[in-house]
């Protein structure tokens, strides 16, 4: 009997250190909204390395206070709103719950199978399909400039060059525009007129049409420098797009059209096996 008595005693004492053990291990909370805490960990990180100690303590006490008032809120709301709302909201969660992991999973699945190689080909066959849906929703311009002091030594050369078609003379202008304040040579692409009004500033929405025209070429003197523009083609508004001006916007809707398919597979794929395998049924 005192046999027992000891081994009782015993585990008893075991049981109670572990016990204690297991509550100083418990972390001290540092905040408590009814019977949610908050502790240490939960606040871990939120203060940036370097930052002052007065900082530091108005960081994390905003935080605290943030949490605050959201679990009361919460409390506030659970206690006010109906039982008929709250239900709803509750299906609400279960809904975003589920298209959350459900987008997550198909995206993983996508991005592991989908073809993203479109070739130039490819580009090609889907713009000459389409392009009547693809319209400018603004004026496009291709044009080449450059921004000299009017002072400049080779004033005449660079001017000569400049409205040159010659590709000898286009290298001699590479080969010197770090004397220019700023240029733009390849008048083959396509640009925006919020482009064109930014490295062009003289020329405005207002005064737009008497400086941007098919083939026109002119200088236009500021102050102490002198702009030279030649323009080669203005597309107007609701245009057909020009195919190396979307081109990137094709090769991306090429993408996401495979994507969609193979949503669309994945999809029929995973109900067919499901119905093959008794999982999924509609009773009548």
């Amino acid at each position: 009997m005192i046999k027992k008595a000891i081994l009782f005693l015993a585990v008893l004492t075991l049981w109670s250190c572990d016990f204690f053990k297991k509550e100083e291990q418990k972390p001290e909370a540092v905040a408590r909204v009814n019977n949610s805490y908050l502790y240490p960990n939960d606040i871990k990180g939120i203060v940036p390395i370097g930052t002052s100690k007065e900082d530091s303590i108005a960081i994390i006490k905003s935080f605290i206070d943030r949490w605050a008032s959201q679990k009361l809120m919460y409390n506030a709301a659970e206690v006010n709103l109906s039982q008929d709302k709250q239900k709803e909201f509750d299906n609400l969660i279960k809904q975003y719950k589920t298209d959350l992991y459900t987008k997550a999973y198909i995206e993983e699945l996508v991005k592991r199978s989908v073809d993203t190689l479109v070739t130039d080909e490819d580009i090609k066959a889907y713009y000459n399909s389409y392009k009547d849906n693809f319209r400018t929703a603004e004026t496009l311009v291709r044009l080449k400039y450059i921004k000299l002091d009017k002072d400049h030594p080779k004033f005449s050369v660079v001017k000569s060059k400049f409205l040159s078609n010659n590709k000898k003379d286009f290298k001699a202008l590479n080969d010197i525009s770090i004397q220019f304040k700023s240029f733009a040579f390849n008048d083959s692409t396509w640009v925006n007129m919020n482009q064109v009004y930014t490295k062009l500033p003289f020329i405005t929405p207002d005064n737009r049409d008497t400086y941007i025209a098919d083939g026109m070429s002119y200088q236009y003197p500021d102050s102490t420098d002198v702009y030279m523009v030649k323009v080669a083609k203005v597309l107007s508004k609701n245009s057909i797009s020009p195919y190396e001006y979307i081109r990137p916007t094709l090769q991306q809707l090429i993408i996401n059209s495979r994507k969609l398919e193979l949503i669309k597979k994945l999809e029929k794929e995973i109900t067919d096996d499901a119905i093959k395998n008794n999982k999924y049924e509609i009773y009548k």
